[in-house]
């Protein structure tokens, strides 16, 4: 089993750079830049689509021959506000030049050439759960918006002491419509950012079991199993979501011995 927790590599350009392959699996692929005011980065899509998520900050973002010129409003992430996301289809190019410093999260998956490339607009923050489960959610590219063929991409920020992706819950099985097969990754954030959450990552017969420390800017794999995280108090969370499979459908099943509290929140 690969490293489930990467570390970013430095502090400027690009400090993440997980492909399917260093992942060990077939579909997901999560790279960050940090760019400083008048910096570039540039990159061809090949066989995969890209959704660019700006997830601070302000750039100039264009995709082949088309510009969509500045974009970006949320010069903190905490802020909440909806992040600057444009979508790249496979066999382009994508371009960014930062008009100030900013982070740019790079999300792919297969491509299939059947959306074309555009600013993703309409994303609302959308409350989740009840109580210590209640976590704020940015749905960028869920299966309701049909503007990617793989990649299904959104933004959660859990409060502090609050726990999200949680009750534990898995999307390791091409069974719809009762699962789907989604590989994830989880792009971390806390603040303040001296601060550290935790992600338990297992399956049900404890093949995989593996609990981490989590930093501000770490990224999380999640191949397959359960795979909630919790917030400690004075700390807020959040997470950059991208999880892509054989079909662009989010189906879940909770874990067994948990899933009374699902039940029990939904009445």
């Amino acid at each position: 089993m690969a490293d489930l927790l990467r570390k970013p590599t430095g502090t400027t350009g690009k400090v993440h750079d997980i492909t399917a392959e260093s992942a060990n699996w077939g579909y997901v692929g999560f790279g960050l830049y940090h760019l400083k005011a008048g910096e570039t980065a540039a990159e061809v899509t090949g066989d995969r689509e890209v959704i660019l998520v700006l997830v601070e900050g302000k750039a100039n973002i264009s995709v082949g021959d088309q510009d969509f010129g500045e974009l970006g409003k949320r010069m903190n992430v905490f802020e909440r506000i909806p992040p600057a996301c444009v979508y790249a289809p496979n066999d382009s190019e994508w371009n960014a030049v930062a008009t100030t410093d900013c982070t740019i999260g790079v999300c792919t998956a297969p491509g299939k050439g059947n959306h074309p490339a555009r600013v993703i607009e309409n994303i609302e923050l959308v409350e989740r759960g009840k109580g210590a489960n209640t976590r704020y959610i940015h749905p960028i590219a869920m299966e309701e918006k049909d503007i990617a063929d793989s990649l299904l991409v959104t933004e959660v920020f859990t409060p502090q002491g609050n726990w999200s992706s949680y009750p534990p819950h898995r999307h390791d099985e091409d069974n719809y419509p009762d699962m789907t097969y989604l590989e994830e990754t989880y792009y971390h954030r806390l603040n303040p950012k001296q601060g550290f959450g935790f992600q338990r990552v297992f399956t049900e017969d404890g093949e995989l079991d593996e609990t981490m420390a989590v930093s501000d800017g770490d990224v999380v794999l999640v191949p397959k199993g359960h795979h909630p995280c919790g917030s400690p108090y004075g700390y807020e969370m959040y997470y950059l979501n991208v999880m892509a499979g054989p079909m662009r459908k989010w189906r879940f099943q909770n874990h067994p011995d948990h899933d009374w509290i699902f039940q029990r929140d939904s009445k």
